[in-house]
């Protein structure tokens, strides 16, 4: 037989020592709430014054490099019309603000706009140093007057060039100037087994080709292919003209079974004059 007194008494124990287990402790205050609302803002005015300091210093580093001055201008590439000193002249405007402030666009513009000058790339080298680096035009022909052509068929103007009279002579509508270097050098491949060299051509507004040879020699080639008129042309040059050649002025193509050719006067001298003069 249990003894329900002492079963009783011993629930009762457990009950007591689960509910003494499960009980939480208060949390004891180690500081009052007046000194922890104060430790909080002085964390948070400490954090925001390290952030000021960073801004400032940084701010001060920023100026600094924006008036930090271009201490040296390079210039590279094969410059054979441009000086090194006029384009370093020409880019000092565009530099007064400094290394970083430096309008790298506007200082490429100002050398493009220079007539002997066909492309410019600008760049910053750290720490102060501005890279140039400049392509000329390479004229391959004179166009009309006081024009070039370069060496993508684009027109460029200026006042004179060194070897400039070496230079063939081409002149046409605008627009015209790769169609003319097309035909300038098919014209010069037909004519040079002939030995004769091509010193200009020319297209007027109706599209007609008009050629000048090296001795002075005009040719009309008129406005359809050529190919065919220049094969004319260079069997009769090689049968009859050759050996009259110093005497032809023109020589007109424009003929579908033919030619038409000018001879120049006869050249009189100054004893011939005085010849004629005392009689």
């Amino acid at each position: 037989m249990v003894d329900t007194r002492r079963t009783a008494a011993h629930r009762r124990r457990g009950s007591a020592g689960a509910t003494r287990r499960r009980a939480v402790r208060a949390p004891r205050p180690d500081m009052r709430p007046g000194l922890r609302l104060l430790g909080g803002w002085v964390n948070r005015l400490l954090i925001l014054l390290g952030v000021g300091v960073v801004c400032v210093v940084s701010l001060r580093g920023w100026i600094a490099l924006q008036e930090l001055p271009v201490q040296r201008i390079a210039v590279t590439g094969n410059l054979h019309r441009t000086q090194t000193e006029v384009v370093q002249d020409m880019v000092q405007p565009a530099l007064v603000g400094g290394f970083l402030s430096a309008n790298l666009e506007d200082v490429r513009a100002r050398l493009q706009a220079l007539p002997w000058i066909y492309q410019v790339s600008v760049r910053r080298r750290w720490p102060s140093t501005l890279e140039i680096n400049v392509q000329e035009q390479l004229p391959i022909a004179r166009w009309g007057q006081g024009g070039f052509l370069n060496h993508e068929g684009e027109v460029f103007q200026s006042s004179s060039v060194a070897g400039e009279a070496s230079l063939p002579r081409l002149e046409g509508p605008t627009g015209s100037a790769r169609e003319l270097i097309v035909s300038y050098q098919q014209l010069g491949e037909l004519l040079q087994p002939l030995g004769l060299v091509l010193h200009a051509l020319s297209l007027d507004e109706r599209g007609h080709l008009s050629a000048e040879l090296d001795s002075g020699t005009q040719l009309a080639l008129g406005n359809v292919d050529f190919g065919d008129r220049l094969e004319r042309f260079a069997t009769v040059y090689r049968r009859e003209l050759a050996a009259r050649w110093d005497e032809v002025e023109r020589v007109d193509l424009r003929y579908e079974s033919g030619m038409a050719v000018a001879f120049r006067e006869p050249a009189v001298d100054a004893a011939q004059l005085a010849s004629v003069a005392e009689k």
